[in-house]
């Protein structure tokens, strides 16, 4: 039985827009309504942008909203079921088969079973919202062995049989394109891509998560960061680091260090590569003109 909105107490994507913002993310009208048709037809969401956009903080903000921990999976090169599924407890199915002498012992229960993710949120799919984060790094292997999980949600353990949920759970899947998904990934997911916001938009992140920024100083740190984003940088500041550069240059002002130079000197939150940094350096100025004075 799929999820509906009406279970999850949200109505339509304006619901959910507003309950994101009572969770401090900001998101716009795309991301709200693939959002809720992702929960209305208990389908899995595919969030795809670039580093720093904010697609963990979607998952971590509709679990927040759902009342619900999000288990996340990291995906990384050679990942596998053992860290995705479950694994068992060999050391103490050991333990049990010594002691058990020569007395018959199942050691295929869930007395050894060690719950992964995956296996997590099939089991608990009320309970939990499901993050498998950064799928693009996995490779195709991982990627096809989703397929069963993400269509059917289920998976199949050859020592004890197939594990269904009763009720879809709440699946997200991010993805920073360092490769294309297969289409049959795809198809099984609502879809949404998410850009760098709009300067407008972005401030107002800030000032949602940022507490003790002045307007002034979120505009300022905002067009900043849209013209380091033009640069030929390696590591472009995400989102985190716009709210995270207004923090510190509002910190460092309150010790009193005047502006611009406050920006200047907390570069290092914004920027985080050597190479970048360098780069920026000598047209640093031009890049914060306009800051607060």
């Amino acid at each position: 039985m799929a999820v509906t909105g009406s279970i999850l107490g949200i109505d339509g994507p304006p619901a959910l827009q507003k309950a994101l913002a009572g969770a401090q993310y900001i998101a716009d009208e795309g991301l709200s309504t693939a959002g809720y048709l992702a929960l209305a037809m208990g389908k899995p969401l595919l969030l795809e942008g670039a580093p720093g956009v904010g697609k963990t903080e979607a998952a971590k903000a509709i679990g927040g909203v759902l009342g619900r921990r999000v288990v996340r999976l990291q995906c990384f090169e050679g990942i596998d079921a053992s860290a995705a599924l479950y694994e068992w407890n060999y050391p103490r199915q050991m333990l049990a088969i010594r002691q058990a002498g020569q007395q018959y012992v199942n050691i295929y229960n869930d007395d050894f079973l060690l719950e992964r993710p995956m296996l997590e949120a099939l089991r608990h799919p009320e309970d939990c919202v499901l993050l498998i984060d950064e799928i693009d790094r996995a490779d195709h292997e991982f990627e096809a062995f989703l397929l069963e999980f993400l269509s059917d949600f289920q998976i199949s353990i050859p020592e004890t049989g197939t594990v269904k949920a009763q009720t879809p759970p709440v699946i997200l899947l991010t993805s920073n394109r360092t490769r294309d998904l297969h289409e049959a990934l795809r198809r099984r997911c609502v879809y949404h891509w998410i850009d760098y916001p709009d300067p407008a938009l972005e401030a107002e992140i800030v000032m949602a998560r940022a507490s003790g920024v002045a307007r002034d100083t979120a505009d300022a740190v905002v067009a900043a960061v849209g013209r380091l984003r033009r640069e030929p940088l390696i590591k472009p500041p995400g989102v985190a680091e716009t709210v995270e550069w207004s923090q510190a240059s509002t910190l460092l002002n309150s010790q009193g260090v005047a502006w611009p130079a406050a920006f200047k000197r907390a570069i290092g939150v914004a920027l985080k590569d050597h190479d970048d940094l360098v780069h920026v350096q000598p047209q640093l100025d031009s890049i914060l003109q306009g800051v607060a004075a």
